[in-house]
């Protein structure tokens, strides 16, 4: 079930959505992201993957045939969310863990969209001989974030994501938090607030930042 927080559509200046890691839930992200955001005029939604995971296998392993099921299937929920949403309001789709990596594999293979992407720790699924679109974005805004010692993204997977956002024209920024925890801190926090507001309030992304 998806957890819909926030300003109703109705109310809405951006509309927000967010993924939960492996093992997490929507309300673990309500509590360590959602509530911690002050942007006003924000409707969230937060679904739910059916395992407590959008993907069995490690992120970092070689994609197989049931990896790329799975991805399908979280990408056909995302889109499916997407035409719930009003669509004249701009969307950011932002995911911490497992949710950052599924968003990046969504974005760099459906392209851009009215709004920007946030990937709080996070690197693309799979390893660098797969086959894996890479599809022009445009000047997309995208956050990424990592950390030097994640127990889950290693840092080398979290900086070849990086080049892909590059390769693929994104508007990109990055932070590397040395020696961070695999948990969401007050700077990215500070930076989704920056994000949904300057979506709120239609203006350019990273002014003043």
């Amino acid at each position: 079930m998806t957890l819909q927080l926030g300003a109703k559509f109705e109310d809405a200046n951006a509309l927000c959505i967010f993924l939960h890691g492996r093992g997490q839930s929507p309300e673990a992200m309500q509590d360590h992201v959602i509530n911690r955001l002050s942007t006003p005029g924000v409707a969230y939604l937060l679904p739910r993957a059916i395992t407590t995971a959008w993907y069995t296998a490690p992120g970092i392993a070689p994609l197989n045939d049931q990896t790329r099921q799975e991805l399908a299937a979280a990408f056909q929920l995302i889109d499916e969310l997407r035409h719930t949403l009003p669509n004249n309001l701009p969307l950011l789709l932002a995911g911490f863990s497992q949710g950052a990596c599924l968003l990046i594999e969504y974005a760099l293979q459906r392209g851009r969209w009215h709004g920007a992407l946030a990937c709080l720790t996070g690197c693309r699924v799979g390893v660098a001989s797969d086959d894996r679109p890479l599809i022009d974005l445009s000047g997309l805004p995208v956050y990424l974030t990592g950390a030097n010692a994640d127990p889950w993204i290693p840092v080398a997977n979290f900086s070849q994501a990086t080049g892909y956002f590059s390769k693929a024209r994104a508007r990109l920024r990055v932070d590397s938090f040395p020696g961070r925890p695999h948990e969401v801190n007050d700077t990215e926090i500070a930076m989704l607030d920056h994000m949904l507001a300057s979506l709120a309030n239609n203006q350019p992304l990273w002014q003043g930042a």
